[in-house]
């Protein structure tokens, strides 16, 4: 083993010298890159016309192409949209050529076509998403944060969860289940829960996890946006929305390997290759394989993701978009104990739990029991300038979420075993699994014409968007019911055990009496029901918002939403309007905002069925309504190189439909007891406010920091007495922290002996979690954690390796919404990457 690890860290420094050798024999060319008002133009493809050799400009808009053969070449400036530039220039060995390019163009006019005024490689000053127009961030009165593509890289994410760990307030409540419907991970958000369900701004079904591999950046907004984003797929508390890898004007390509702890194996390529006329357009592919196993006794991740996609050049006026992904997902059910909802709880911590012998290794499933979860999603944009002032804007984008496999949920308590010892004293606890055969698919089409403007209307500044959006989603369902399949005991009396299980004609001598094999769940499915159903629903919406400069440093956003729901298996139609109103004043303009807005978010109730004495009775609601206060400061100081925004925000929710279930009198006849009436409610009412804070900078050289703080307060102030003054189950953490911090040593420092090395080290703090939270079965608290995570990398020309290693103190911690889920131990993972 040893002569191995010698012999390939032999070959690995042989390698890495002969490429230093080859290196000396070649020039490099570096420069900057500006606008005609003489800012830096961020993220222009610098390219020698005819080869690989290429750069891209950083923030301060400067280049460097290293390693270039001697010789003459045609350096070409460019970026998809913009006027190219070219001009000569000669390489000799050995030497640096410096060649600076000024572009014809303004910042203003680059909005729409790069990331523009980023500060470091941790934020995006700029977004076309957040307010469906270019809005710097800074001038923007709601709060979000971004998650950049570099980022991502540096951390070696490999599971699209694990990078919202760097958003403040958003915290993992489950894992992804793959069942029919909403089988991706849910999230809180600002005291309520929230799936990822857009890309580029438009709807995107899953019922699992997205890969990483196509995202150019992760923006999560806070707060309810119903204004600008409706209702079907986002929360009260914001939404995540992932901005996918758009191609550009040059040759060029990655190929990254990353392999690791419990089998990791993931293979990653991202190729751009313009047109022949570049000025045209490009193509883009961008593609993943992942195969990974469990820390647990069973368990396993695959997949396979494909992502083609396209910008095409009619004219100056006139540009195509089109971005498809495929993703075709299979894996087992993460494990989920959902603690008992209906009875006092046994236990009320982890540490009690493991008192009775629980291991978080133990996964209740098995490889032979796993589900297949195919997503197909692709978006079309036409963009048409129609003049300085206006431009359209028609998107489409149709997708397609399928589950097909098997789910299990473990459920402690069952009203057999609580019958057979009442005093429920099993010396431990009794979980009940349930599994169904899932085959349900989602269908989702949304269409957008948005008209954009930058005007003016006398000396004011008006910059719009009007916007029609029309969505439509049917769900069918075919999967069966959830039949018993078999109990899980975690405790220290088997005997007890095996008495209940024999009782109940299940096996004894063993703590899961389930059949853990397609062939015996296929056998326990023989006679389970399936009762196929189908939910269509369309949604017609108008919007217009409206960004009004008063002075240059003070502006206001005035927006409204009129929404019209249709269920079509219901024939219940509904209407709802969402105002939304910011204001924002910079004192220091473009460096220091303060800022306030009211916001607006509501949800369509379908309609809901009673049950009064066994007879059904139908009952429809009104929306619900969350309303936002939020005031803040956003910051962009010390020439650009930080970041901040602080942030208090309070919501509201009313109107929010519950049901209850209320006994009945015994029969005055027979004494019979009566089957509870199950009633519907709409008088619920949830408050949450909190504090956010969100930072990125680069106070040195080389050194970047991402960091964020949340803290909130949620509590239902109306409705079921059983939840009335908690705080809500899926509230997620009351406080929370994360921090990154990465540091490249520059030639320097040492004389250059350490340049192209860098490190990284950060983590993520939670306080404890109250994941059930009720007034008559009590309260499951998960502890407090705090997991750090450290990586080392190294660059030498076109060759990057990563190490990195999560959770280096191997702390045991969980997750949860009533439910306890194990998350992962210490994993160590490298990264090799090639980009050319």
């Amino acid at each position: 083993m040893k002569t191995s690890i010698f012999r390939s860290a032999l070959t690995l420094i042989t390698l890495l010298l002969g490429i230093t050798l080859y290196a000396q024999d070649k020039g490099s060319v570096n420069g900057t890159v500006v606008l005609n008002d003489n800012t830096p133009a961020e993220n222009i493809t610098v390219v020698l016309k005819g080869t690989v050799y290429s750069a891209v400009t950083n923030t301060k808009g400067t280049y460097e192409i290293k390693n270039v053969k001697p010789g003459t070449y045609t350096l070409r400036a460019a970026s998809v949209g913009i006027k190219t530039v070219e001009q000569s220039i000669t390489v000799n060995a050995g030497q640096v050529t410096t060649a600076n390019v000024s572009l014809n163009e303004s910042a203003e006019q680059l909005n729409e076509v790069i990331i523009n005024g980023g500060i470091n490689k941790f934020t995006r000053s700029t977004s076309t998403v957040v307010s469906k127009m270019p809005l710097k961030d800074i001038e923007n009165p709601q709060v979000y944060n971004t998650i950049t593509a570099e980022l991502l890289k540096e951390q070696v994410i490999t599971q699209v969860d694990d990078a919202y760990k760097n958003v403040p307030g958003l915290d993992r409540l489950w894992e992804s289940t793959g069942r029919g419907g909403d089988g991706a991970g849910y999230f809180s958000l600002r005291g309520f829960p929230v799936q990822p369900t857009m890309v580029n701004g438009l709807p995107a079904l899953s019922n699992g996890s997205a890969d990483p591999q196509n995202i150019e950046r992760i923006e999560v907004i806070k707060g309810p946006s119903g204004t600008l984003f409706g209702s079907s797929l986002i929360s009260y508390g914001g939404l995540i929305n992932i901005t996918t890898k758009k191609p550009f004007d040059t040759f060029k390509g990655n190929i990254n390997y990353i392999g690791g702890t419990y089998d990791l194996n993931r293979f990653t390529a991202d190729i751009n290759t313009p047109f022949a006329n570049a000025e045209k357009g490009a193509v883009r592919i961008n593609a993943a394989y992942h195969s990974e196993g469990s820390f647990q006794d069973a368990g396993f991740k695959k997949s396979f993701f494909v992502a083609p996609s396209i910008v095409y050049n009619v004219n100056d006026k006139l540009s195509f978009f089109v971005n498809t992904e495929i993703f075709n997902g299979r894996s087992t059910n993460t494990a989920m104990l959902f603690l008992d909802r209906f009875s006092p709880l046994h236990v009320n911590n982890i540490d009690q739990l493991k008192a009775f012998g629980y291991s978080n290794k133990r996964s209740y499933t098995s490889n032979d029991l796993y589900i297949d979860t195919p997503t197909f999603n692709v978006q079309g944009q036409m963009n048409y300038k129609i003049n300085d002032q206006w431009t359209s804007q028609t998107v489409l984008s149709r997708s397609s979420a399928k589950s097909d496999g098997f789910y299990s949920y473990i459920y402690e308590g069952t009203t057999t075993a609580e019958a057979l010892l009442p005093d429920r004293n099993l010396e431990g606890l009794l979980f009940a699994r349930y599994m169904s055969k899932q085959n349900s698919s989602t269908y989702a089409t949304d269409i957008q014409q948005n008209f954009i403007g930058d005007f003016k209307l006398g000396s004011l500044r008006n910059r719009m968007v009007v916007g029609l959006d029309y969505f439509n989603r049917n769900v069918q369902n075919n999967s069966t019911d959830y039949p018993l399949n078999g109990y899980i005991y975690i405790g220290k009396n088997q005997s007890k055990f095996d008495a209940v299980a024999a009782a109940m004609g299940q096996p004894t001598g063993t703590d899961d009496t389930g059949v853990l094999t397609q062939a015996g769940m296929n056998a326990i499915l023989a006679n389970s029901s399936v009762t196929p159903s189908s939910t269509k629903e369309e949604i017609y919406s108008a919007y217009a918002s409206d960004v009004l400069n008063i002075t240059p440093a003070l502006s206001v956003m005035l927006s409204l939403r009129a929404d019209r729901f249709i269920n079509k298996s219901t024939n219940f139609n509904q209407t709802a309007y969402s105002p939304k109103f910011g204001i924002v004043y910079q004192p220091i303009l473009d460096k220091v905002s303060v800022f306030a807005n009211y916001m607006d978010g509501f949800s369509n109730v379908a309609p809901t069925q009673d049950q009064v004495l066994g007879a059904s009775i139908a009952r429809s609601f009104d929306p619900e309504h969350a309303k936002q206060l939020e005031g803040g400061t956003k910051l962009n100081l010390l020439g650009d190189k930080l970041s901040a925004t602080l942030s208090y925000y309070y919501i509201e929710v009313n109107d929010m439909v519950y049901s209850k279930q209320i006994a009945n009198d015994p029969d005055p006849v027979t004494g019979a007891p009566v089957m509870p009436n199950i009633i519907n409610f709409q008088d619920g009412k949830q408050r949450s406010q909190g504090f956010e804070a969100f930072l990125t900078a680069n106070p040195v050289s080389g050194l970047n920091v991402i960091a964020g703080y949340s803290y909130n307060d949620s509590k239902l102030v109306a409705g079921d007495e059983d939840f009335i003054g908690k705080r809500p189950e899926s509230a997620g953490a009351q406080n929370m922290v994360n921090l990154w911090a990465s540091y490249r040593f520059s030639n320097t420092v040492l004389n250059g002996a350490l340049e192209g090395f860098g490190l990284g080290f950060g983590g993520n703090y939670a306080s404890e979690n109250k994941i059930f939270n009720r007034n008559k079965a009590g309260t499951f608290t998960l502890p407090e954690y705090t997991i750090l995570n450290a990586s080392a990398f190294y660059n030498i020309s076109d060759v990057t390796l990563t190490l990195k290693l999560d959770n280096l103190t191997n702390k045991d911690y969980y997750k949860g919404w009533s439910t306890i889920s194990a998350q992962k131990p210490r994993v160590i993972s490298a990264s090799l990457s090639y980009s050319f």
